[in-house]
């Protein structure tokens, strides 16, 4: 974003190239997975890594200079990119299946794993500005890239990914893919509950900071809550040996999410909306967690990948389109309704000062 900002004089512009880096990375997400269930990690995700940051790298030399390539160059090569972009959290999440028949163990690996994305989540940005200090921001796309090189070659070099399989015939692999597709609706619907929620929440809270005269550092502390309290809510989950199943564990964990959401929706200052956010994010890493373990039991092994790939879509999705409705809402309700999903806002108590805050 800061890369395509610089280069081309304009936010709407690093806007459209990061929504159509998103869009083709978000949906075509199944479509690279089913490559990988078809001719096993190794084949599919080397060439896969290969063309991506091998595009990345173009457009780093594209952001290099101020005016150096133009939108539409910056938007095909972006869009070109997005759609390479290696399933790797999928792929991996389905090795664990395998190498782990012990689902007990497996919960613990997938929560550990949305506890390493909570922190992600909260140390890239700090990382970024760290970089952009002294460097020019096309070295954090380049520095992106080394990095996916250096991660892959380690996934796809252990011995255990050495021995998945490719999928098995055509047939079956059809077979599984429409198992698939019927077995997936619960644990997708809550994932993309999720990310609509998340998406929503990410923009309210900016424009509560904004409307209380925060700024964007108010903002910041909400949303490291929010990330804090995931992460906590992660290694609680992986923590306790569960009797309950999977699939009421998702009804419950999503209900606890919608209250807490509720609750966040009546905060009056930064403090009780930090403390409430905070228990919305104890349910999120625990609900995205059980959703990827019911679509790794539901799945066959010839699609396990594409599984979980349904799932991640699921939350990216709906993180996108979370934060378009927040948009398009926040400008007649005020902050507090639309995170309780309440139409009656009244702009004298506040919907118009959220309006110009959100916008």
């Amino acid at each position: 974003m800061l890369a395509v900002t610089r280069t081309s004089g304009s936010y709407a512009v690093a806007g459209v190239v990061m929504a159509l880096f998103s869009g083709a990375s978000v949906f075509l997400s199944p479509a690279r997975a089913a490559l990988i269930d078809r001719y096993g990690p190794r084949r599919a995700l080397v060439p896969m890594v290969a063309a991506y940051t091998s595009l990345l790298g173009l457009l780093a030399v594209l952001v290099w200079r101020p005016g150096a390539a133009s939108p539409f160059v910056l938007g095909a090569v972006a869009a070109v990119a997005g759609a390479g972009t290696p399933p790797l959290g999928p792929t991996m999440r389905a090795v664990w299946g395998r190498l782990a028949p012990d689902r007990a163990l497996v919960q613990r690996a997938f929560s550990l794993d949305a506890v390493a994305e909570e922190l992600l989540f909260v140390s890239g940005p700090l990382l970024v500005g760290v970089l952009v200090g002294f460097a020019p921001p096309a070295v954090g796309v380049l520095v992106g890239a080394g990095l996916m090189v250096v991660g892959t070659a380690g996934f796809v070099s252990s011995p255990v990914v050495r021995a998945v399989p490719a999928g098995g015939s055509e047939p079956k692999r059809r077979t599984a893919g429409r198992r698939v597709l019927r077995g997936l609706g619960r644990p997708v619907i809550a994932a993309a509950g999720v990310g609509l929620a998340l998406g929503v929440a990410d923009l309210l809270v900016v424009a509560f900071a904004e409307t209380r005269g925060h700024g964007g550092a108010g903002a910041a502390w909400v949303l490291a809550a929010l990330s804090a309290g995931s992460a906590v809510g992660g290694l609680l989950n992986g923590a306790v040996d569960w009797s309950a199943s999977a699939g009421l564990r998702l009804s419950v964990q999503a209900a606890g999410l919608g209250l807490a959401l509720c609750g966040a929706g009546l905060a009056q200052g930064l403090g009780t909306l930090a403390a409430a956010v905070a228990v919305a994010g104890v349910f999120v890493s625990p609900l995205i967690t059980t959703a990827y373990l019911i679509a790794d039991e539901t799945a066959a092994p010839e699609a396990r990948v594409r599984a979980g790939a349904w799932v991640n879509t699921a939350v990216n999705a709906g993180s996108t389109a979370g934060a378009a409705l927040a948009g398009v809402l926040v400008g007649g309700l005020s902050v507090g309704d639309v995170l309780r999903g309440d139409r009656r806002g009244d702009a004298a108590d506040g919907g118009g000062r959220g309006a110009g805050g959100g916008t």
